[in-house]
């Protein structure tokens, strides 16, 4: 599905990464870890065509997107739920989704209707203003404006960030269901318990370099990686 190989990328004369290796199959869902300031958006960014890489391979599907452009990106089958959420604070709950609605290569096909049926909450809100919408309604419709476009990859930075337990425990939920149906996805996010109880592999980034990776059951058997590279 996706491939980055020795991906080094920044921002003007300031490196952030260097030499990033990692990889999504097919269904699999992937973390990417790490503390505040390691490179981790940064990498979200280069591989969604939005920070130019200055070294390196990033691919879907065998298909060489190194230095494609955002929205070649997406049309490759990839889906960003951005740090932050970004929606389109004066458009509607349904015109945001519309907004990015494309008929691409998802497991299943994703319409106003089934985001709607994912998260009832949008459909209640749906005529709401996306800036006058709560910060958990706010990423409930970033997951759904990205599921409209169909993808092979969700690629969510920050899943969590910001909201209360509850809202926490629904987005986790969603994305268990998405997994079940075979989506892959890339996250990102802090919270251990959960991404560890989600993702199939797990890759973790500290001064724009892969310092560690591997797999839940591995996470857990070596009890000092939370120490050495995750804890403030």
């Amino acid at each position: 599905m996706l491939r980055v190989q020795g991906l080094e990328a920044g921002y003007g004369a300031a490196q952030v990464l260097f030499g990033v290796d990692l990889a999504v199959g097919d269904g699999e869902v992937v973390s990417l870890m790490g503390r505040n300031g390691m490179g981790k958006t940064t990498t979200v960014r280069a591989v969604m065509g939005l920070v130019p890489p200055t070294a390196g391979r990033i691919e879907v599907q065998g298909q060489d997107l190194t230095a494609a452009p955002p929205f070649r990106v997406a049309q490759a089958g990839l889906g960003l739920v951005p740090e932050g959420r970004q929606v389109f604070p004066t458009l509607t709950v349904d015109e945001n989704l519309v907004a990015t609605a494309a008929s691409r290569h998802g497991q299943r096909r994703w319409t106003r209707e089934t985001v709607y049926a994912l998260f009832p909450r949008l459909a209640e809100r749906k005529r709401h203003l996306g800036q006058h919408l709560s910060g958990g309604e706010q990423q409930m419709l970033a997951i759904g404006r990205a599921l409209m476009t169909n993808p092979r990859l969700l690629v969510l930075d920050e899943a969590t960030e910001g909201l209360a337990p509850l809202i926490r425990v629904e987005i986790w939920q969603c994305l268990a269901g998405l997994k079940a149906e075979g989506l892959a996805i890339l996250v990102i996010d802090k919270h251990l318990d959960a991404l560890l109880a989600l993702a199939d592999r797990h890759v973790v980034i500290e001064k724009g370099r892969v310092v560690w990776a591997g797999t839940s059951l591995a996470f857990r058997e070596d009890s000092s990686i939370v120490e050495r590279h995750l804890h403030v």
